[in-house]
């Protein structure tokens, strides 16, 4: 399906090129994070000897919190200036991240390291996800959250793995962190020399639906109505907010619990490759599914799913159960991952949309901090498997917290009566 307002065509099959160019740069993206979600934990212990849990994963700490700011200025700047310089800019800030790595004589440059990432990943990942929303428009807004997500998460895994067994064959760095140059370099050209603004496709949709004749909310407005006010959009927030608090856990703590139980780095790592593997491959599937079946379930469903997930983490012993357990967290997230992104764009307008996605980001990556901040200090407090236990429970928790206060928010194109009260909140 494709729709042409003012020679602007909006539709998956009419900018097939540029959503693919789109894709394979997010795989990009994804592969930069992807290289320290195996290794960098065991440097803190190996390299630095760093032995604080709150320690290790205050590098977490650091790429969430700048992830998520990134992520707030990238939504408001991307409306007012183009999506493209938003991506330029977040290449160019992640072009020393793999460097600073090789390099660092501390913790502490590592740290700085993940600060550049975190803004590298909020302003490169935001770009790509408004840019596919502009371009295929309202009709198919799961399927391109789905897409988006499985190349880069896909490619999270597939660095992950790679990362792993170049660390057992040589050593923890420099040579993993070699991949990142390529990554970053790549995605820049890529950038630069090929992609084109979606300011455009967004403005057509405003026209078609209509929407342009009402004022735009403040930016203050747009904050409130995706923090609290707007009960689908709050909601989903939180749901963000969780998921990723305790994929900031699963990144910091799991292979430090894994490799303490005795597992090899390889099986360390390729543990570490299942969780975002999944989470990537059915996402496939999962974002379209929602276009279909609606937004709501499959988050709550999600939600519930991440939570036994990791508490089978703590129930199992050994490769096998853990795998087990890593796959179900995967597809947990794989449920939730690209219908949030799809619940916020149902009920945000066009004009506005970018702006209410990176408030949602904001606080969906504000999880990454306060989950590696959580679990390092219950773990040092209590026990790694207090903090597992801990995260467990909120992760249900959230889903609870959607089953209750979301509204469903399909079909697209189609405003049900809440969603006209959000569509002109002045």
């Amino acid at each position: 399906m494709s729709l042409a307002v003012d020679r602007v065509r909006l539709g998956l099959r009419a900018n097939w090129q540029q959503f693919a160019l789109l894709v394979l740069i997010n795989a990009f993206v994804g592969g930069m994070v992807g290289l320290e979600r195996a290794v960098l934990p065991l440097l803190a212990e190996h390299d630095f000897l760093v032995s604080s849990r709150t320690a290790i994963l205050s590098f977490i700490v650091t790429f969430g919190a700048t992830k998520a700011l990134a992520n707030l200025f990238a939504g408001r700047m991307s409306d007012r200036f183009g999506r493209k310089r938003i991506l330029l800019a977040g290449w160019l800030v992640g072009l020393p991240v793999p460097v600073l790595i090789m390099l660092a004589p501390s913790w502490s440059w590592v740290v700085v390291a993940n600060v550049l990432l975190g803004v590298n990943q909020g302003l490169c990942w935001s770009a790509t996800v408004f840019m596919k929303i502009d371009l295929v428009g309202p009709a198919r807004r799961g399927l391109a959250m789905g897409l988006n997500e499985f190349a880069g998460y896909l490619a999270v895994s597939l660095a992950a793995l790679a990362s792993g067994y170049l660390a057992a064959s040589y050593a923890l760095r420099p040579q993993p962190f070699y991949l990142g140059i390529v990554f970053a370099v790549a995605g820049l050209l890529l950038s630069v020399l090929f992609v084109r603004d979606s300011q455009a496709h967004a403005r057509a949709e405003a026209e078609y639906l209509e929407h342009r004749s009402g004022p735009q909310p403040s930016f203050g407005q747009i904050l409130l109505l995706v923090s609290w006010k707007d009960r689908a959009l709050s909601a989903a927030s939180q749901a963000g907010l969780v998921n990723n608090l305790n994929d900031g856990m699963a990144w910091g703590l799991f292979p430090l619990y894994f490799a303490g139980a005795g597992l090899a780095l390889e099986q360390v790592a390729l543990l570490a490759a299942i969780y975002p593997g999944a989470w990537g491959a059915a996402q496939l599937g999962t974002g379209a599914l929602s276009d279909r079946v609606g937004r709501k379930g499959m988050i709550v469903a999600g939600m519930w799913m991440q939570a036994a997930g990791i508490v089978l983490v703590l129930l199992g012993t050994g490769f096998s159960p853990w795998a087990t357990a890593m796959l179900l967290l995967g597809l947990g997230t794989a449920l939730v991952y690209p219908t949030l992104l799809a619940a916020i764009s149902d009920v945000a307008r066009p004009d506005w949309r970018a702006s209410a996605v990176g408030v949602y980001r904001l606080w969906r990556d504000s999880g990454y901090a306060l989950g590696a901040l959580l679990a390092g200090v219950v773990a040092d407090l209590l026990g790694v498997s207090w903090a597992i236990g801990a995260i467990a429970a909120l992760t249900f928790a959230s889903g609870v917290v959607v089953l209750g206060r979301m509204y469903e928010t399909l079909p697209p194109g189609q405003l049900s009566t809440s969603q006209l009260a959000i569509s002109n909140p002045l």
